[in-house]
């Protein structure tokens, strides 16, 4: 099986629905690394001149290549990351080798198997 890496930057609020969604889309898991700081271009600052940092999490997901490209998608869409500045960022990443996810991939094919 050939597998691919999303890494997704998005902001804190939206993790839990962005982690449903891409569930729904066919990622069977992530691993979230919280309180993340991240900057643009240019710093944004407050009325009082002070930095203002959102808080944001890393998502990566490791799926299977065919799904890949749907995942992404909906992380996309979800956090609106084309529709507003500083929103987030999600890329993906060829996988050249992984170890442990044989149960995810047999878990994976059984729900497919039930549905046909």
């Amino acid at each position: 099986m050939h597998f691919k890496l999303i890494i997704a930057f998005v902001e804190d609020s939206l993790t839990d629905h962005i982690m449903e969604a891409a569930r729904v889309s066919g990622a069977t898991g992530a691993t979230v690394i919280n309180n993340a700081r991240g900057e643009g271009l240019s710093k944004h600052k407050t009325f009082f001149g002070l930095d203002l940092e959102t808080q944001r999490d890393v998502l990566l997901f490791l799926v299977e290549e065919h799904l890949s490209r749907k995942v992404l998608e909906t992380i996309s869409k979800l956090g609106k990351f084309d529709d507003k500045k500083g929103a987030g960022i999600a890329f993906q990443l060829d996988v050249e080798d992984a170890v442990g996810v044989a149960h995810q991939v047999a878990a994976l094919s059984k729900q497919v198997e039930e549905t046909l």
